[in-house]
């Protein structure tokens, strides 16, 4: 997993008002947190971060201030809900060879069975425990020929060497329905279009 360098600032401001204006010079306020440590509030450029986040559980090597080099994992990101730029981040101080527990996307490949079932993503992401510096971008799970009533189980997913599951075994992570089929009686279909024309 690659590691994507970041150059970040230290903030002594707080609150709205000091949030909004690092917002209008296209950076992005966070705190860097972990292993005990006063938190540490950060100015991180917009753009650069943007990039990063585009892979899940993206490890960043941030150089603050010139001085310090950290490793950490995004924990929290809070975006726009309308027009989605980042607002906030939380990142999560990590060390080499230390194991963080973190969720990975479940990716799925493969047909189902012929008969118009429907895969259901019971969980979207995987929750895992991984080295900080190996954390898997996603999993793969082979849906190839499965029926309704099918599942597959988090104990069912090959993970990569050193990463180990962070829920039951027995988790369902992906599961086979059959397909519900819904007609509108055509007498309903009828006057609707009806209406449309009127």
């Amino acid at each position: 997993m690659a590691e994507v360098k970041i150059a970040a600032e230290s903030r002594t401001e707080f609150g709205k008002g000091a949030a909004r204006r690092i917002r209008r010079e296209s950076k992005v306020p966070g705190v860097l947190y972990g292993h005990g440590s006063d938190p540490l509030h950060l100015t991180l450029p917009g753009h650069e971060l943007l990039l990063a986040l585009r892979t899940p559980n993206v490890l960043i090597s941030l150089d603050i201030d010139g001085k310090a080099n950290e490793l950490a994992i995004p924990k929290s990101v809070q975006r726009d809900p309308i027009k989605g730029y980042l607002e906030h981040v939380d990142l999560l101080l990590v060390k080499r060879g230390e194991k963080v527990t973190v969720e990975i996307p479940v990716h799925t490949e493969g047909e189902l069975a012929p008969g118009g079932y429907l895969l259901e993503h019971v969980l979207n992401a995987l929750p895992v425990e991984a080295e900080a510096t190996h954390i898997p971008e996603a999993v793969t799970v082979s849906v190839e020929g499965l029926e309704a009533g099918a599942s597959v189980l988090a104990k069912d997913i090959t993970l990569p060497s050193g990463v180990t599951l962070a829920v039951e075994e027995d988790t369902v992570v992906l599961q086979v329905l059959a397909a519900q089929a819904e007609e509108a009686p055509e007498g309903e279909a009828a006057e609707g279009d009806e209406a449309a024309e009127a």
